[in-house]
């Protein structure tokens, strides 16, 4: 087992593994930003290194930063969370290089799943049901209306580089893909220095349910259900619950088993997600995501395992402490990421929180790097909380998640928290019939008048 680990993260989630480090007995290393000096993440390690100015590219980016920081503290290992460098495959190879383990999975892991391309041909290989569409990337507008014209439309473009909703476009006809198709090569190309595009079928109401997946590296491995994450703007998840409203037990043991029977097949290490389109009856893989998830909370509230623990040992060369069959659901967990925005435009708010105050009591866990007095930088995602509840049913989860929404006291700046109060009021969240068009839809709606 490693005796330290640094966090090469920030906020919440570089809390969430610095508490899993303390209860394994292990020391904790904090990297942050001059702009982070006084976070919590900083307060709350063993040690902390000071590794670049506010700017993420010249901090919590920066490679050779984080692993002088290694050397300097003599960490033996480097948790990425999400997000910054956590799927970025040269970065687990330079670490390997320099005798530092990544917790997560190996370079080429990420580096095959960081393709959508590679990600789907490799999906498709493993017995994993995929969106039809092109084979590899479109070189060219020609080629784009033949496969548009073959898979029928309306289509989807997307950027084989691409994620967090950028160079994504949907075309409903022929003179509708000519202006898709060159607005995302362009926004793909501006955004990843990489214009190539390709095209899948574009389902009229999907829901998006992804599977959470745990391998050893040795050709062991298991899938802890599922979580749906429907609830989106701008391909950006509000609000997750696990298990899905829609999925049944045998539907969940099936596509389960063919994520486990997939990753366990290429020795896959640590955790991932793999990610689907659902739609009447039928799952389509979108992409698998090669690290912790920031929902991962409401898996951890079903199951009782610790996921960043697990993680952890593995690295080390340790078993999984748990099999298949030691997986039982219990109950139901709903996690909605609270926002420094202000609504209805979802405009960053930054700024000092005058006065913090996390709700409590029995079911409730609130995943923040909050505090009295603390100001909330401009450079970084505006996600500042996770509010996860757990219930029985379903029924209690969102009782629950009402409640504790009550409680909250986050003043000095706006948050999403307005957001949760309106959509626990509607009958399509309260019985879960909801799909990723929904949240956009009802948000022109409610403020579009």
């Amino acid at each position: 087992m490693f005796d330290k680990i640094l966090i090469a993260n920030r906020g919440e989630i570089a809390l969430r593994v610095i508490r899993a480090c303390r209860e394994m007995g292990i020391k904790s290393v904090a990297v942050h930003s001059t702009a982070d000096a006084d976070a919590m993440h900083v307060r709350m390690a063993d040690e902390s290194v000071c590794i670049g100015p506010a700017p993420s590219s010249e901090s919590y980016l920066s490679k050779a930063a984080i692993i002088s920081a290694c050397e300097i503290t003599g960490a033996q290992a480097v948790h990425p969370g999400y997000g910054f460098l956590s799927e970025n495959a040269s970065f687990a190879q330079a670490l390997e290089d320099h005798g530092i383990t990544f917790i997560g999975p190996s370079a080429e892991h990420i580096r095959i799943m960081g393709d959508k391309i590679t990600a789907k041909d490799t999906a498709k290989n493993l017995g994993i049901p995929v969106v039809p569409g092109s084979d590899g990337g479109v070189p060219d507008f020609e080629t784009a209306l033949k496969v548009a014209a073959e898979i029928k439309y309306p289509v989807i473009i997307k950027a084989t580089a691409g994620g967090g909703g950028r160079g994504m476009k949907v075309a409903k006809s022929p003179e509708e893909l000519e202006i898709a198709f060159r607005t995302a090569r362009a926004e793909a190309k501006s955004a990843f220095g990489n214009d190539e595009v390709y095209i899948e079928k574009y389902l009229q109401k999907p829901r998006h349910i992804e599977i959470q997946v745990f391998g050893d590296g040795r050709g062991k491995a298991v899938h802890l259900g599922e979580r749906d994450c429907s609830l989106q703007r701008r391909h950006q998840k509000v609000f997750e619950e696990a298990p899905g409203p829609c999925i049944t037990p045998a539907m969940r043991a099936k596509i389960g088993k063919t994520c486990a029977d997939a990753v366990a097949a290429i020795n896959y290490i640590g955790a991932g997600t793999i990610e689907f389109l659902y739609e009447d009856g039928e799952f389509y893989f979108i992409e698998m995501n090669t690290r912790l998830q920031v929902e991962h909370p409401v898996t951890e509230g079903i199951f009782g395992v610790d996921l960043v623990r697990e993680q952890i040992r593995v690295a080390s060369g340790m078993e999984m402490s748990f099999g298949q069959d030691d997986l039982e659901i219990n109950g139901h967990c709903i996690e909605v990421r609270i926002n420094a925005e202000k609504i209805p435009n979802f405009s960053p708010c930054p700024g000092k929180v005058t006065q913090y105050h996390a709700p409590g009591g029995l079911g409730v866990r609130m995943d923040s790097a909050l505090y009295d007095g603390y100001r909330i930088p401009p450079y970084y995602d505006s996600l500042i909380g996770k509010l996860i509840v757990h219930g029985r049913d379903r029924p209690e989860a969102l009782a629950r998640l009402k409640r504790a929404l009550g409680e909250i006291i986050i003043d000095g700046i706006d948050t999403s928290i307005p957001l949760f109060h309106m959509l626990l009021a509607e009958p399509d969240i309260q019985t879960g019939e909801y799909n990723i068009h929904w949240l956009e839809k009802w948000l022109e709606s409610q403020f579009s008048k």
